[in-house]
């Protein structure tokens, strides 16, 4: 990824109380008096990478990352045995950012979302415009019933075999209903033979997806068994509360973005996430440009992903 800008260090990171026995751990890294600027990761459950860290100029931004609840550095982790997940929805997300913000002192800032960080940002910035000043979002993701039906049925037709495995490692009499709730019944049993399985075929499916170049490497994360379960059990845990989004909402409430500038940025071999959910995005949202990377799949480290989003950031620094 040459695009990217050199490897930096937080120059300060904490752990953020946000009640519910939840505490998140947050960083900041470049220059503490730049624009200020959020990273939200994908997931939900991945963490923050160090990379995130480098699509920003260190000398204009203030970049703030942040691992969501359950996930990364936070505590407690969705791994535990026992993990309960009920003060883990999209609002408490939402609050904890509004939270962040506010104990940073930070006025307004720019918004940075891939996948089901793009979700998270889109809501964000609904709920809260006049404390977004710019939103990009790659890998974009809206989080409906049907983009969920999409990635864990239709897709199949793309990757039958991976798809049938995926099927199949569940008890058979699931296999017709909702694959989503089945996996997590099984991620969240209490066995270790029953919920570590279930983790590695949910994540066997989830690097299949992303996998659209012969030369593509699985991001060495997945061999982490706690990274695994944790993963599996919150996107398995907000696909089957579609979010804690009324369906369509992010699209039909494209107006409360009006006059925040963005760039959509998404790869045409998204084939997980089609590409009609930005450019839907992008045409009821004037200040939106959609960039659409032609050698790229849903991996922000695709041919031509990281180039453009680091590009984007330079256009808003």
């Amino acid at each position: 990824m040459p695009y990217l800008y050199p490897p930096i260090e937080p120059h300060e990171s904490g752990m953020l109380d946000v009640g519910d026995g939840h505490r998140i751990y947050w960083e900041t890294c470049g220059n503490p008096g730049g624009k200020p600027a959020l990273v939200l990761h994908g997931g939900p459950g991945s963490g923050c990478t160090v990379n995130a860290r480098r699509y920003f100029d260190p000398e204009s931004y203030r970049i703030v990352l942040f691992d969501q609840r359950g996930c990364g550095r936070s505590t407690p982790h969705a791994s535990l045995p026992n993990a309960d997940l009920s003060a883990n929805t999209t609002p408490h997300l939402l609050a904890d950012i509004e939270r962040l913000r506010q104990s940073l002192g930070i006025e307004r800032w720019l918004v940075l979302g891939g996948s089901w960080g793009s979700t998270l940002a889109l809501a964000y910035a609904e709920r809260h415009p006049d404390q977004v000043s710019e939103l990009i979002l790659f890998s974009v993701a809206t989080t409906t019933a049907w983009e969920i039906d999409w990635i864990t049925r239709g897709v199949g037709v793309f990757f039958p075999g991976a798809w049938a495995r995926f099927r199949d490692n569940l008890p058979e009499a699931e296999r017709t209903g909702s694959l989503v709730e089945a996996y997590h019944r099984l991620l969240m049993h209490p066995a270790p033979n029953i919920h570590e399985k279930a983790a590695r075929d949910w994540c066997d499916w989830e690097m299949a997806l992303v996998a659209v170049h012969p030369d593509h490497k699985p991001h060495p994360r997945y061999e982490d068994p706690a990274f695994r379960l944790g993963f599996a059990r919150l996107v398995t845990h907000y696909w089957r509360h579609k979010g804690w989004l009324e369906d369509g909402i992010l699209l039909r409430e494209t107006n409360r973005l009006a006059g925040i500038p963005g760039f959509l940025i998404h790869g045409r071999l998204d084939i997980g996430g089609p590409l009609i959910v930005p450019w839907q995005l992008q045409q009821h949202w004037p200040g939106s440009e959609l960039i659409v990377v032609g050698e790229a799949g849903h991996d922000a480290r695709d041919p031509g992903m990281t180039e453009c989003i680091v590009a984007a950031t330079s256009r808003f620094a």
